[in-house]
């Protein structure tokens, strides 16, 4: 393939980077998630009960459209949905089922069920699981251009720093923990009470970790589900863990621009502007955003933006951003540039995007060998 396959020089010398970079065979080791938890319903709408596909609503602004219409109408609008798949979800589940199949040892620290529900005994037989309490549900309604995604957060809710000290306890939480090459945890917008929770793992187990995890991934999700007096507390925790640890937050394109405006009072189109301001505002690592088109990375060691052409037939859209953060946390935990990092993170996400499953490391590699061929 011709240099002229990238649609620009930055995203041209990242991947090369990645493709220098990325080791034969990965490392392996042990990976904590925590502490949300779900159970996904996959589904898709119809224009009536018993819709044929094609019937089906495909697209996310047809289905807006049905709603306005209704709603100008002064009418009751009744859409029908089919269940098309159901698996765990949240970024424990995601994130510790995409690690899980690159080989890696993993820990779940989760909303698993009281007592833990056979979905997750089944996916996760192979890892290390303690559960904190009941899951949430998640309806994913999948589109051709998006996903509309209805929740209930469960027990994550009222999760708070003394149910993991209690549950789970101090001394696990070490053994777990030390050692471990990747803390992630997850998500801001359903924990409402996450300072408390970073706070408590910073001064109680930290401190007696031997080997502590090389890295931490902070996910914060929809932060409008969060009030301001919620929010303030978790940044304020970030920071501080900043200070002793490395530490990475990651957001999708929306997450970012509602980041920006209510960290920094900043507004824009474009996510490169946005990423500078919520990583200035953080005082983290690195802040990574991320969308359908690129993914920025925003460092001490500058700004780099990363592009990915979109998937003409998703297969599968919801958790492509759990999925971008399984690859790019992977480029962190292997010792990749975080430019390289951001390309195996829109890799990895792609392919999933793609087949609508969680890939191989052969089949992320392929995917980083022939990045410049979705660009032709």
């Amino acid at each position: 393939m011709s240099p002229t396959s990238y649609p620009d020089s930055q995203t041209r010398d990242a991947v090369a980077s990645c493709q220098n970079h990325l080791p034969t065979e990965l490392s392996g080791g042990t990976v904590v998630f925590g502490f949300d938890g779900f159970v996904d319903n996959v589904r898709q709408a119809g224009t009536n009960a018993g819709s044929s596909g094609d019937e089906r609503i495909t697209t996310l602004r047809e289905f807006g459209e049905e709603i306005v219409t209704s709603a100008a109408a002064d009418s009751s609008l009744a859409i029908s949905w089919e269940r098309h798949g159901q698996r765990t979800g949240g970024h424990v589940s995601h994130l510790s089922r995409a690690y899980q199949t690159l080989g890696f040892d993993t820990t779940l620290v989760g909303m698993c069920g009281d007592p833990t529900l056979d979905i997750f005994e089944r996916e996760f037989e192979a890892s290390t699981m303690y559960s904190l309490g009941d899951p949430g549900v998640t309806d994913a309604i999948e589109f051709d251009d998006g996903k509309l995604m209805l929740m209930e957060s469960g027990g994550a809710a009222t999760l708070d720093w003394k149910t993991i000290e209690s549950r789970v306890g101090i001394e696990t939480l070490v053994d777990e923990l030390d050692g471990a090459k990747l803390l992630g945890i997850g998500y801001w917008a359903v924990i409402p009470e996450l300072a408390g929770i970073i706070d408590g793992l910073r001064e109680k187990v930290l401190p007696k970790l031997a080997d502590p995890p090389e890295h931490v991934l902070l996910d914060p999700a929809d932060i409008r589900e969060l009030d301001e007096e919620a929010l303030e507390p978790i940044v304020a925790a970030t920071r501080r863990l900043a200070a002793e640890m490395e530490v990475t937050v990651s957001a999708n394109r929306y997450e970012t621009k509602e980041l920006a405006s209510v960290l920094g009072a900043h507004t824009s189109d474009d996510i490169v502007a946005d990423a500078r301001v919520v990583f200035d505002s953080l005082a983290v690592d690195r802040f990574v955003g991320h969308s359908v088109t690129e993914s920025v990375v925003v460092s001490d060691d500058g700004t780099t933006s990363v592009s990915v052409n979109p998937v003409d037939s998703p297969e599968l859209t919801t958790s492509a951003g759990d999925h971008f953060n399984a690859g790019l946390s992977l480029g962190l935990v292997e010792g990749l540039p975080e430019t390289a990092a951001v390309v195996l993170g829109n890799a990895l996400a792609r392919e999933f995007v793609r087949t609508g499953e969680t890939p191989s490391y052969d089949d992320v590699a392929s995917a980083v060998t022939t990045y410049d061929a979705q660009f032709e």
